[in-house]
């Protein structure tokens, strides 16, 4: 008998993208962000409620980068962390880009997250608002449907477990228990192709099965654990009770064709 186990994680990323689809936009990716000067808003006051740097509250992710650009071609800006209370300023050090020229730009990267307002120092009506937040989960798990397929037959007086993969270069731990004992064990495993075979030296049977489990580490170069992607901690089991394996089998065969040839040699012709 051979027993096959299939294990998918299909459906747990579909529930992921949904969630993420309904998920507001804070979640979303913001790597980069850029920021610029409304045109004249240092001449003028009409930009206050719209906003006079674009966009007026910008979302960026802890380690990102910030651009801010004086994009106003008609005066000379400054992007200063900190409030502004009428005409009195109160920088907190965040950050601050210094008088910047129409053109200039000056670039930040936020090592915290929080909340981080500021204003123009030169004009201080203008305010804006930087929200800084954490890598969100969704965006570092990779969107990979990894499956296992576990498969075995009684091989030389033991079990040969047959690993089937639909990705390459998987890195994986494989465990196998009978009877609560630890029969096999190896971690950190690769597979380069989408198929390895293991041997287990003890045999399963429907009262004292072998409990197989294997566990994903990620998809990679082995040794390269910074850059793996896919799926860590996906569990795969298999209960294994081998009964007819590839020695069986052939055993099977030679003592069919045996008795063909027997029954050949001899013209014995069964009488009703």
């Amino acid at each position: 008998m051979k027993t096959k186990a299939i294990s998918s994680i299909f459906v747990l990323f579909a529930i992921a993208a949904g969630m993420a689809s309904m998920a507001p936009a804070a979640f979303a990716d913001h790597a980069e962000v850029a920021i610029g000067a409304v045109e004249e808003s240092g001449f003028s006051q009409a930009c206050v409620e719209t906003g006079c740097y674009t966009p007026m509250v910008a979302t960026v992710d802890v380690g990102g980068v910030v651009t801010m650009t004086n994009t106003d071609p008609t005066g000379v800006h400054t992007f200063t962390s900190g409030t502004v209370d009428g005409f009195t300023p109160s920088p907190d050090g965040a950050f601050d880009t210094g008088v910047l020229m129409s053109g200039d730009a000056f670039e930040w990267s936020p090592t915290e997250a929080g909340t981080y307002p500021y204003y123009c120092m030169l004009h201080t009506w203008m305010i804006g608002e930087i929200i800084v937040q954490e890598v969100a989960a969704e965006e570092v798990a990779e969107e990979v449907e990894l499956m296992v397929m576990i498969s075995d037959s009684q091989v030389m007086g033991g079990t040969q477990i047959e690993l089937e993969f639909n990705v390459l270069h998987l890195n994986y731990d494989l465990t196998a228990t009978q009877n609560g004992e630890v029969v096999f064990e190896e971690k950190g495993l690769h597979s380069m192709e989408l198929i390895a075979t293991h041997q287990i030296d003890a045999l399963g049977s429907d009262e004292n099965p072998i409990d197989v489990e294997v566990v994903s580490l990620g998809i990679g170069a082995p040794g390269d654990e910074d850059s793996w992607t896919g799926p860590v901690g996906q569990v795969t089991t298999a209960k294994v009770v081998p009964e007819f394996g590839t020695i069986a089998m052939m055993v099977l065969a030679v003592a069919i064709i045996s008795i063909v040839a027997v029954t050949a040699k001899s013209r014995v012709v069964p009488r009703f």
